[in-house]
C-alpha cells in the first residue's frame, strides 16, 4: 500500500492553478480582490479537504487488512518527510537486493536494464507541464493573453491616458512660466511638424511662411527668441492671419508650445541656417538682435 501525497501539496497546487487561469483568462478583471475569486478557492479548498477525508477513511481501511511485517513497513515509509521521498526517488541508489527485484531479465553485451519508476517529481512537473499548456494555449486562442500587439495597444492607452492625466492636473504654461529646455527638442520637432510644417517647411526653412532658421523676423514682440515664438503661438501674427493663436484657439497647448518653441529656438540659434542656395525661404523682416542665446 502506497503512502499518499500530503493534503498540503494538493492545496498549493490548486491555488497556483486557479491563479494561473484567472491570470490568463481575466487578468484585468481584478480578480485578487474580487470575493468570486476567494469564494471559489475555499470551495475548492474544502473540497479537497472532502476527498482527504474519504481518502482517510479508504486508507484505515486497507491498513486494517495488513499484516503485522506489512503494516510495520507502511507506518515506516509513511514517517518519511514527502520532500525527502522525492529526493529519494530521484537520487537514491538501490541497494544490490532491490536491484534484483526490478532487474528486467534481457539484457545486451553484458549491459542489464532496470525497471526504475520515474522521479515523482519528474512525473509531477511533466502533468504540470502538460495542464499548463493546455490553459495557455486556450487563452491564447480565446482572449488577449500574450498577443504581443494587443499588449503593445493597452500599454499604449494607459500611457497616453497617464500623458493626458498629467496635462490636466499639471500647472498651465504660460508666457512667463515658459523655460527653454533642450531635453523639449525631439518632441517639439514632432509637435512642429504637426502643426507648423505646412507653412513653414520641413526644418523651418520656410515656404508659405518664413524661414524660422535665419536672422530676419516679421514679427518681434520679446527680447528673446524663445519667448517671441511662445508668444506668436499664443496670440497669432498681427501681419498674417494665417499664423493663428494656436493656443488661444485650443489646437495646442501651452506645454505644446513650450516644446515647438525649444525646437525653434534650437534650429536657429543652435544650427546653421537653411540659406536659398539650400532650398530655404528668402530672408523676410527686419533682421533682429536677440537679447541673449540663453532664454
Amino acid at each position: 500500500m502506497k503512502t499518499r501525497t500530503p493534503i498540503s501539496i494538493y492545496i498549493i497546487v490548486t491555488i497556483g492553478l486557479t491563479i494561473m487561469a484567472f491570470e490568463m483568462f481575466a487578468q484585468d478583471s481584478g480578480y485578487f480582490v474580487s470575493p468570486f475569486f476567494w469564494t471559489l478557492l475555499l470551495i475548492a479548498t474544502i473540497l479537497l479537504l472532502i476527498m482527504n477525508s474519504i481518502g482517510d477513511l479508504v486508507e484505515n481501511e486497507k491498513f486494517s487488512r495488513l499484516d503485522e511485517s506489512e503494516k510495520k513497513k507502511y507506518l515506516a515509509e509513511k514517517n518519511i518527510p514527502y520532500f525527502q521521498k522525492l529526493w529519494n526517488s530521484a537520487f537514491k541508489k538501490q541497494s544490490q537486493t532491490e536491484e534484483k527485484d526490478i532487474l528486467i531479465d534481457h539484457g545486451f553485451d553484458g549491459i542489464t536494464e532496470l525497471d526504475n519508476s520515474l522521479p515523482k517529481w519528474w512525473i509531477g512537473l511533466f502533468y504540470f507541464g502538460m495542464i499548463f499548456c493546455a490553459v495557455y494555449m486556450l487563452a491564447f486562442a480565446f482572449t488577449d493573453y500574450a498577443h504581443p500587439e494587443v499588449e503593445y495597444d493597452k500599454e499604449t492607452k494607459f500611457m497616453l491616458a497617464s500623458i493626458a492625466d498629467y496635462e490636466k492636473n499639471a500647472p498651465n504654461i504660460n508666457l512667463e512660466t515658459a523655460k527653454y529646455n533642450a531635453d523639449h527638442i525631439a518632441e517639439g520637432e514632432q509637435l512642429f511638424k504637426t502643426n507648423c510644417v505646412t507653412c513653414h517647411g520641413d526644418g523651418g526653412k520656410g515656404g508659405i511662411g518664413p524661414n524660422l532658421t535665419d536672422t530676419h523676423w516679421i514679427n518681434v514682440k520679446e527680447k528673446s527668441l524663445f519667448k517671441n515664438v511662445f508668444w506668436m503661438l499664443e496670440n497669432g501674427s498681427p501681419n498674417n492671419p494665417t499664423m493663428r493663436p494656436f493656443i488661444k484657439e485650443g489646437t495646442i497647448t501651452g506645454r505644446d508650445a513650450e516644446k515647438i518653441a525649444a525646437y525653434i529656438y534650437h534650429i536657429n540659434q543652435e544650427t546653421n541656417p537653411i540659406t536659398e542656395a539650400q532650398g530655404g525661404a528668402s530672408p523676410q523682416g527686419e533682421e533682429v538682435q536677440w537679447e541673449n542665446n540663453n532664454p
